[in-house]
């Protein structure tokens, strides 16, 4: 059966077609940040009317996805409205976190405020003890009493972790039926990470709770519009390198969160495999950022992550990622010294030789250097503009870099 592969990054969306007799594709189009799944939809409608990308129109395929969907949902504070409910005494473990601290010798230091508000952190009279017994039993009524609160302050998703539930889930079940049943989004901390340390495991629920509905509505839109290119099947790329069906990926969303990167290490990995090489480093720059993996013969793993600022646990490909890539926008600091990224220009208004954009970009250096052709992108599908990239500061940001531009 045919696989189309789709990598969905902040500038570009890549397609990767394998047919049923070995013949490989490749297709690439601009993203669409507004509603990643256009790009996605309107790709393929592309593709099968393209001789180039030739598939029969009555093949079914699977839709391999890796997708930054949950990732940008945390870092732009843009997923569901979260209510957590937790042990009496604990609802503030999301603050207090651990002593650890990211800048050493900073005097202000600021910290991302929680995902879910103060207001909505919610306790409830319930304890077990670490062999997973129970001290004091859950209330129903009393669990009533916090999903009423919850409904009418108008909560898309809840977050339920309770002390020592990874031993004896009762509880934690009790509330997620309750909640279920009024058809509220529920994520337990039994479900998406069932281990101790309280903080962790609180702050991954929260984030899973956080971007669950966002991906399910997303991939549900994806799922419905690509039946009709004779998809079959969606999978979605986990942050450990593998894949999980659509309706699971929704439901423990967090596991997605380095879908992308995990997918570009896995496929280096295997290509350098069939060439003969397990040791390799694999570098897999796209717009936005630049994603670099070490695989001493075997692609390595760690269990914890930051997404933004935010501890996030579960297996995961051991990548490092670094805010340089082609939209990486490029400055000079107050010391005249040359800076590129974080910040990027994405996929709109993107570089300034798109058309629409006006800060310099790592793309822009390369048209001035003249290693971008000015005949186009995408072989020629995408137009660009070299006089922009040297337009007024761009001009001498770039110039002051650039010997031959002296």
């Amino acid at each position: 059966m045919p696989v189309i592969g789709v990598d969905t990054g902040g500038t570009f969306t890549d397609f990767y077609l394998i047919t049923g007799d070995g013949k490989v594709s490749v297709y690439k189009r601009p993203s669409t940040p507004d509603d990643p799944a256009r790009a996605v939809l309107e790709g393929l409608t592309e593709l099968m009317s393209s001789s180039f990308f030739a598939l029969p129109s009555s093949s079914l395929v699977d839709l391999v996805h890796g997708s930054t969907v949950a990732t940008n949902a945390i870092i732009e504070r843009k997923g569901a409205r979260t209510a957590l409910i937790t042990t009496r005494g604990f609802r503030d473990v999301l603050v207090i976190g651990r002593q650890a601290r990211p800048k050493l010798y900073d005097l202000s230091p600021q910290r991302e405020p929680p995902l879910v508000p103060d207001e909505l952190r919610l306790e409830a009279n319930e304890r077990l003890d670490h062999r997973g017994d129970v001290i004091q039993a859950i209330d129903p009524a009393e669990i009533e009493t916090l999903l009423d609160y919850v409904r009418q302050n108008k909560v898309e998703s809840l977050a339920v972790c309770f002390l020592f539930s990874f031993v004896n889930p009762e509880h934690e079940r009790a509330v997620a039926l309750a909640a279920r049943r009024r058809r509220i989004p529920t994520s337990v901390s039994h479900e998406v990470l069932p281990e101790h340390r309280e903080f962790e495991r609180t702050s991954t629920t929260v984030a899973n709770a956080y971007v669950a509905p966002v991906m399910e509505t997303y991939l549900s839109h994806l799922e419905k519009g690509s039946s009709g290119y004779g998809v079959k099947r969606l999978r979605v790329m986990t942050s450990n390198g593998g894949s999980v069906s659509a309706k699971a990926a929704g439901m423990l969303a967090i596991r997605t969160a380095l879908s992308g990167p995990a997918g570009g290490v896995a496929g280096a990995f295997a290509l350098g495999q069939n060439a003969g090489f397990d040791r390799i480093i694999t570098l897999d720059m796209g717009g936005t950022s630049t994603d670099v993996a070490l695989c001493p013969g075997r692609i390595l793993q760690r269990d914890e992550t930051l997404v933004g600022e935010l501890p996030v646990r579960g297996p995961t490909v051991d990548v490092v990622s670094v805010g340089a890539g082609g939209g990486s926008i490029v400055r000079l600091d107050a010391g005249g010294a040359l800076r590129v990224g974080p910040e990027s220009a994405g996929a709109h208004p993107g570089p300034a030789c798109y058309g629409e954009g006006t800060e310099p970009t790592v793309t822009d250096a390369q048209v001035v250097l003249g290693r971008i052709s000015p005949a186009g992108l995408l072989g020629g599908r995408m137009a660009i503009y070299p006089e922009f990239s040297f337009d007024g500061e761009n001009r001498e940001a770039v110039r002051r870099q650039c010997p031959r531009c002296r």
